[in-house]
């Protein structure tokens, strides 16, 4: 196989992969090993994993996750018909797809949705992607700085390389500058794509959006964490014509940093420009309810992500969606606020935010001594920003997440640790 693709070894083949994840000792099943032995050796290498309680978010969070979820989504009628070629047969698989869309309408305010995408930053390119091909002969993208920073990068790659024209607004304290979106509109604008919570995760305004960039003629495009539409508005309540995001939250454990699930819902003047699969509900010859594919286009699903999440929502309920994003909001600001008593430490910006918050340390030793601390006590004390965005002023940048998962004693050691760095 090296032979056919023209790699000389194992080690060229993987030259692209950070040495820091690959691993320094091979594993020894160079010899005939059996079943067990292998299953023995990999539990082992399993063991190094540093486990802890996760303050970690910047895009995936550790909520909670009904036992029913992984008892339904590992049904072998489930697990066994993932992304089928011939998905009209699935009858079931359907029927999950269908309900998916149909909850993601009911979250987002819109009008159509398809049955998934790989995850946020996917689904953003493609609403940048419906923004170009429903203004035909606009090639321009204005986009917020706020946007996660992996999926600044994707919609980078995607935009390489074409006509496309991607303007970064400017940027204020932790929000998109928006007072200077009218003067950056032209005939050449298509949409712009902000997001709410955003990078730092602060709660963006974005009253009178929708109407500017009506009037131009152009797109809104909101990317939102679904769960926190819960307490903030909709994209649909701000104008939107297309909502993007991820369903990580419901349903998908963090297992690493994914897979998780992309949304992306439209206005029904835009559901001709869905990509990927979409179901739809019809009858049978016989009169009964029968779910086919409405539009398959070259975009695939995240099937099983997508079955999770519409159990997991069909499980908990509009209600427990709320409740549970209320949690996160009420948790989250009983850590900021003791923490902010602290010295040597103080909230990046003041701004509204929902279930996470940058804390800025004076100086990067006590930062990378708050961090091992709490480590030390088992505990994720959150995540070094400038890793994700690699921008100097993130520098002294640790975004903290609290979800309704965490208990009020993971959060009394949190700060109780907290306090002995800090003095």
């Amino acid at each position: 196989m090296l032979d056919a693709i023209g790699a000389g070894s194992i080690e060229e083949l993987y030259r692209d992969v950070g040495e820091d994840i690959l691993l320094s000792d091979s594993v020894p099943i160079s010899q005939g090993r059996s079943e067990d032995e292998v299953i023995r050796m990999l539990e082992s290498i399993g063991t190094r994993n540093q486990r802890g309680v996760p303050f970690l978010g910047a895009g995936c969070y550790d909520h909670i996750i009904p036992a029913a979820v992984d008892a339904i989504s590992h049904l072998p009628s489930f697990l066994t018909a993932n992304a089928p070629s011939q998905e009209e047969i699935s009858q079931g698989l359907l029927q999950v797809f269908f309900e998916f869309q149909s909850m993601i309408c009911q979250i987002t305010g819109m009008d159509a949705s398809n049955a998934s995408t790989y995850d946020a930053a996917n689904a953003l390119t493609q609403a940048a992607g419906i923004c170009l091909a429903a203004r035909k002969g606009r090639h321009t993208l204005l986009v917020s700085p706020t946007i996660h920073p992996f999926a600044l990068s994707v919609l980078r790659t995607w935009a390489s390389h074409t006509d496309h024209v991607l303007v970064m607004l400017p940027q204020a304290d932790g929000l998109c500058d928006l007072s200077s979106l009218e003067s950056a509109l032209s005939d050449d604008v298509a949409g712009v794509l902000v997001q709410s919570p955003n990078r730092y995760g602060f709660l963006e305004d974005y009253t009178s959006v929708a109407e500017t960039m009506h009037k131009a003629g152009a797109l809104l495009c909101v990317s939102s964490d679904p769960m926190s539409v819960g307490l903030q508005k909709s994209q649909r309540e701000w104008g939107a014509d297309i909502a993007v995001g991820d369903t990580q939250p419901f349903g998908l454990p963090m297992s690493f940093g994914g897979p998780s699930c992309g949304y992306l819902a439209v206005t029904k003047p835009l559901s001709a420009f869905l990509p990927g699969v979409v179901v739809g509900q019809t009858k049978d010859e016989r009169g009964k309810r029968a779910f086919v594919l409405a539009s398959h286009t070259n975009a695939d699903t995240n099937s099983l992500a997508a079955l999770r999440t519409t159990v997991y929502l069909s499980l908990v309920g509009w209600q427990g969606v709320k409740d549970a994003a209320w949690q996160c909001y009420v948790k989250s600001h009983y850590l900021q606020s003791n923490l902010a008593e602290l010295g040597g430490v103080e909230l990046a910006w003041d701004h509204p935010f929902w279930c996470e918050f940058p804390l800025r340390f004076h100086d990067a030793k006590r930062m990378r001594k708050y961090i091992q601390e709490l480590r030390n006590e088992g505990l994720f004390a959150g995540v070094r920003l400038q890793a994700l965005t690699h921008q100097p002023e993130d520098e002294l940048v640790l975004l903290v997440s609290v979800t309704e998962k965490r208990s009020r004693e993971e959060m009394e050691t949190y700060l109780a640790a907290a306090r002995r760095v800090l003095r």
